[in-house]
């Protein structure tokens, strides 16, 4: 979707429309989604409320909507079963669907996204984008070149081409950190990058040098799984004023605690492993995690071992910001059948 918080509440408040705005944020806050408006100014999401302001003066900041967003992207969702029963959302806002078998029998992969990017237009009033290849990789990287309200394929024989010139920091899972690494070893580009051996990227890069050795060469065998497992459950709180008293923070522990377990008794989920997560004054971060043979049941076992985690930290600053979450769930992957791709592709 595009800009898909942002667009939601333009479409429900037309006053909104084409307005700089950011939905979250507060004095204190981050921006969790920023319209297209504002990112002209260079407003994007995870940024500082307070720097998204500077950036942009006339930005307007709106509380977010979650239980709205979630009603739209059930909606969305459902669009989408009508074409596939091979969809994993990634989050409210983004999905993969393998249209390999699709149940409209739609010959052209681009003509079953454009169907699809009209229906979710005429049904439920937004824009979306979409990105077509044989891979999610490629899928991902695609869907963010025509944005907004566009697609764009990569088509199998292109991908070597599209690859080469395609600029490092667009490759997905290239972060800042790594864009700027790979700047100073003087790959800029997939060509660049497609020069470098696997065993000097392994050297390079640890772990995650296969996976660029191997995505540039437009390889992912990641299959779309239609039952995505949640693999965390997380509660946080940005504090308005920073935190320097250890009873404020063992109130907020305590509450923290509270809401977890609410969260997760809702879906009857339970864990073995909670982190503690700090963000301090200076924007710098810190985790802990602790696991344990026996599920966590209660929001007393949160905050037992939330004390624990915070006293162990390395830090004696200010927080804004405090968060727990549970992960190591009580949650069994399901695998899906691979099939060879071999829906037709066009150009667009």
């Amino acid at each position: 979707m595009d800009a898909f918080y942002a667009s939601v509440e333009q479409m429900d408040f037309p006053e909104l429309r084409g307005k700089a705005l950011a939905v979250g944020g507060g004095e204190r806050g981050v921006v969790a989604a920023a319209s297209y408006e504002a990112r002209k100014f260079g407003v994007r999401s995870a940024m500082p409320s307070k720097l998204a302001k500077e950036k942009c003066p006339q930005l307007i900041f709106v509380k977010p909507r979650f239980a709205r967003y979630k009603e739209i992207s059930q909606q969305i969702r459902k669009i989408f079963y009508d074409y596939t029963d091979l969809v994993e959302p990634l989050s409210l806002d983004e999905a993969y669907l393998d249209v390999t078998e699709n149940k409209k029998n739609i010959d052209s992969a681009n003509d079953l996204a454009r169907e699809i990017r009209k229906r979710i237009f005429d049904e439920v009033g937004l824009t979306a984008s979409a990105g077509i290849s044989i891979n999610k990789f490629l899928a991902k990287v695609a869907s963010d070149i025509n944005k907004p309200n566009g697609q764009k394929t990569i088509h199998p024989t292109k991908i070597a081409e599209f690859l080469d010139s395609l600029p490092i920091e667009k490759f997905y899972g290239i972060g800042r950190v790594t864009t700027n690494k790979m700047h100073t070893l003087h790959i800029f580009n997939g060509a660049n990058l497609k020069q470098k051996t696997l065993e000097e990227l392994t050297h390079l890069f640890g772990k995650s040098g296969a996976y660029y050795y191997n995505v540039v060469r437009g390889i992912h065998n990641g299959e779309v799984k239609a039952n995505r497992i949640q693999k965390s459950v997380a509660v946080e709180r940005t504090f308005s004023e920073d935190l320097n008293d250890d009873k404020q923070i063992n109130d907020w522990l305590q509450t923290l605690s509270s809401d977890l377990e609410e969260r997760l008794s809702r879906r009857n989920i339970l864990g073995k492993s909670l982190t503690l997560k700090i963000k301090y004054k200076d924007f710098s971060q810190y985790t802990r995690s602790k696991t344990q043979e026996d599920f966590y049941q209660i929001s007393a076992d949160f905050y037992k071992t939330a004390i624990q985690l915070w006293q162990s930290r390395p830090y004696d600053k200010a927080i804004r910001l405090l968060g727990l979450s549970l992960s190591n769930l009580n949650t069994e992957e399901k695998k899906q059948v691979s099939v060879q791709l071999k829906i037709p592709f066009e150009e667009y």
